[in-house]
């Protein structure tokens, strides 16, 4: 329980920071959008990188917690799309909410504090599963819900050409041809990458607290659809990778890194991805802090119970 605070807190810290300086007037009405320009087209594309450009073959050739891990999200993710559909880009938004955990933040310090180092690479590769498949899906869904036309052909191009100009895919794609063809980055380029995608984590955060601020002084999202994206994300998905786990016989470690990671609360990419597209993005706001509160009580109760 305390590691579990020790994880939370400082992510509320910078969310009531953010928070508080919008509503002070210290953030301007245009600092959301441009924070968030700021993490979706640098800093996290540098994070997303430098993960990538470190994976090891044998980080990623774990094709039993690929299994688990991306089968469940995906398969959430796609029962979410069907559940909430409608206009398909907020339907995917609706469906990364449910299936997208807050591994990059969240997920590495709790998992070493709770099950040791020993599960960090596998932490990493649940973030690339998050990353490269789950999050694609999600800007493949909002590209087309958001695309006028309507021949086959014609939509499948552009929807492949905006999505080839996402720094969110192609930044992690030119990292896997980087550690695929061996290349050394120099230390200058690797302290470049560490600072700014340090960057990213925090940077979310504040806008998020600040994107809070502006909608208590709107309208209220839907509770509905709010306590039924964090009732998924918070349940649904840890118990689905648990039964896939199980399924494909996964070692211990690699059965309570896949379902920890999968417990998270949801993650700022949603977020980040309704502020970038200009989605209406008071539900995911929404979901982001219900899910990130009550994951205190949820990750604990996971973790007093696997131990």
């Amino acid at each position: 329980m305390l590691a579990t605070l020790a994880v939370v807190l400082p992510v509320f810290g910078l969310i009531l920071l953010g928070g508080l300086a919008r509503w002070r007037g210290v953030l301007g009405p245009h600092a959301v959008s441009e924070l968030n320009r700021f993490v979706v087209w640098l800093a996290l594309p540098a994070l997303l990188f430098g993960i990538m450009a470190h994976a090891s073959f044998a980080t990623l050739w774990q094709p039993g917690f690929v299994a688990a891990f991306g089968l469940g999200s995906l398969g959430l993710f796609l029962g979410t799309v069907w559940l909430r559909r409608g206009s398909l880009a907020d339907a995917g938004l609706d469906g990364l909410n449910a299936a997208y955990p807050n591994t990059g933040y969240m997920g590495f310090p709790l998992a070493a504090a709770a099950l040791g180092p020993a599960s960090l690479p596998l932490m990493t590769l649940a973030t690339i599963v998050t990353v490269c498949f789950v999050f694609a899906a999600a800007i493949t869904c909002i590209e087309i819900g958001q695309q006028a036309e309507r021949n086959p052909w014609r939509l499948a191009r552009r929807v492949g050409l905006a999505l080839a100009r996402n720094p969110l895919l192609f930044a992690p794609a030119l990292g896997a041809l980087s550690a695929a063809a061996g290349i050394v980055l120099p230390a200058s380029f690797e302290s470049f990458l560490a600072l700014l995608g340090a960057a990213a984590s925090p940077c979310a955060l504040v806008a998020l607290g600040a994107f809070l601020a502006q909608e208590a002084r709107g309208r209220r999202p839907a509770l509905g659809a709010t306590a039924l994206l964090t009732g998924l994300k918070l349940l649904a998905l840890p118990v689905l990778v648990w039964l896939l786990a199980k399924l494909f016989g996964l070692p211990p470690l690699q059965a309570q890194t896949a379902v920890l990671a999968a417990a998270l609360p949801t993650g700022t990419g949603p977020f980040m991805l309704a502020e970038y597209y200009r989605r209406p993005a008071s539900v995911t706001s929404a979901t982001i802090l219900a899910s990130t509160v009550l994951s205190v009580l949820t990750v604990a109760a996971y973790l007093a119970a696997s131990g």
